[in-house]
């Protein structure tokens, strides 16, 4: 079988669709990234308790039932394994090809949120209501798509051989993808999701070998884009209000200083080990505002102190260096470019979130991956791995 491509031999690869590529002997189960998806798994159910535990007597949100966060996070946890498995199983390249549909589906969804369908939650118009009383955020799918759009466009002509490197037509081509849904985020405003989305795309060009004078050019705008849209008055009052509070800690501490100021109480009374799961004062009192959501690692801070809070930030060290992995060890650069781009995301997400309970980065609404309770934001970053999952799983047997 000279000249044959041992991961075709195997008879796993990527054209044959099937349960078998991920569950039968020697297959592409044994080919997954185990501590990515331990990491992973861990930080979903460490943050089922934390939800469990900043909610649980909280009636004005859980209606007189303390389990129900917790039964919807692990719920939401569910379909996100679910949805990864489901990604591994069409594999990347599969979507690759899927991609102008998974494009155009969520422009779509986010300009739902425009009209009278869109509705608010906490100042960002970013959410869709559903029956039953669910809510989507299509900003947080627009993050998988940017990923992908970019990497088919970037990296089509590298792989097929005709360049080496992105030329200059095909960059703008991949920056016009992204600019699009990000225009339509900015005008929620979701200011926290455009962050986001910016250092995806700084990640994804830096993947893709594409000339730095791109990097330092799309800095350079940045730069004055936000100089403009903070003079221009686009931004929502809350939102010049939680960045007037960023700079200025004792700045309305009884108001728009109220979260930062009640994160950082909570995660310093925790002291090293912590007052015990479900014995936090701060959490019990409820002092903190948002608990289960962007402030959740205030729970870990002060219930599990500086060790548990520590284990969180290892676990999910743990998921950003098995990313890196699977970026530098795939065969093709769309891969690369794919995993390099959630390495961006997840790293970015969760210094600012961490961050921001700490005091040294804005308050922007963005959520803990894996750990935060929210079904958008679950499901996303479970696609994210099942991406990660299938670059490594379809790469030949002896890389």
């Amino acid at each position: 079988m000279t000249g044959v491509n041992s991961f075709q031999v195997s008879g796993y690869g990527p054209e044959r669709a099937g349960w078998t590529r991920i569950f039968a002997r020697d297959s592409v189960a044994r080919r997954l990234d185990w501590p990515l998806l331990l990491s992973a798994s861990a930080l979903s159910l460490i943050g089922s308790l934390l939800v469990f535990s900043a909610t649980r007597n909280r009636t004005e949100l859980n209606q007189g039932d303390q389990y129900s966060f917790l039964v919807r996070h692990l719920l939401n946890t569910g379909i996100g394994l679910a949805l990864m498995v489901g990604t591994v199983w069409l594999g990347h390249r599969t979507l690759r090809t899927a991609v102008p549909i998974l494009y155009g589906v969520s422009v779509f969804l986010i300009l739902l949120v425009l009209t009278p369908l869109g509705s608010t939650i906490n100042g960002a118009h970013s959410w869709i209501k559903l029956p039953g009383g669910f809510s989507l955020q299509p900003s947080e799918f627009v993050k998988v798509t940017i990923i992908l759009g970019m990497a088919m466009l970037l990296a089509t002509r590298v792989d097929a051989g005709d360049r080496q490197y992105p030329d200059h037509r095909t960059v703008v081509q991949a920056l016009g993808l992204a600019a699009v849904p990000m225009l339509i985020v900015m005008l929620m405003p979701d200011l926290g999701s455009v962050m986001v989305m910016v250092i995806i795309v700084l990640g994804v060009l830096l993947a893709s070998g594409a000339s730095n004078r791109w990097v330092f050019g799309l800095i350079g705008a940045g730069t004055v884009g936000a100089i403009a849209v903070w003079q221009l008055g686009v931004l929502d009052d809350y939102q010049i209000a939680r960045f007037a509070a960023f700079a200025n800690p004792s700045l309305d501490p009884a108001g728009v200083g109220y979260n930062t100021n009640q994160a950082r109480i909570a995660i310093g009374s925790g002291g090293l080990t912590g007052a015990g799961l479900f014995h936090g004062s701060q959490t019990t009192g409820q002092f903190v505002p948002e608990q289960q959501t962007d402030f959740v690692f205030t729970v870990a801070g002060e219930e599990l102190g500086f060790v548990g809070a520590g284990f969180i930030i290892v676990l999910l060290g743990v998921v950003l260096w098995r990313a890196c992995r699977i970026a530098r060890e795939t065969s093709d650069l769309y891969g690369t470019i794919v995993a390099a781009g959630i390495v961006a995301w997840l790293a970015f997400q969760t210094f600012e979130n961490i961050g921001m309970t700490l005091g040294i980065m804005p308050v922007t609404g963005l959520p803990l991956p894996f750990v935060s309770y929210g079904g958008s934001s679950m499901f996303a970053v479970w696609i994210a791995v099942g991406l990660l999952q299938s670059i490594r799983a379809q790469r030949p047997m002896s890389a």
